[in-house]
């Protein structure tokens, strides 16, 4: 993990995002103390195993819409 300064981080920033694309982590500073980090950004549509969970867990805390089932959703999604 290398750290820049974020004078430094503007004028490198192609090479920055250079070294980031290739899976090395950047993290920027301003006055030593750490406020961002630079990192591959992940492929559209491609989450890793933390989101997924993550995005379950949000989705069991969706409200079924009144008077409605699991059941009753299971057997709309077969109607299509």
């Amino acid at each position: 993990m290398a750290t820049f300064g974020l004078f430094e981080a503007k004028t490198h920033l192609s090479e920055l995002v250079q070294r980031a694309e290739k899976g090395e982590e950047i993290v920027l500073t301003r006055h030593g103390a750490p406020v961002a980090r630079l990192v591959a950004a992940q492929p559209e549509g491609k989450l890793d195993a933390a989101a997924w969970v993550a995005r379950g867990r949000n989705l069991a805390k969706v409200p079924l819409p009144p008077g409605m089932t699991i059941r009753d959703l299971i057997h709309s999604g077969r109607k299509y």
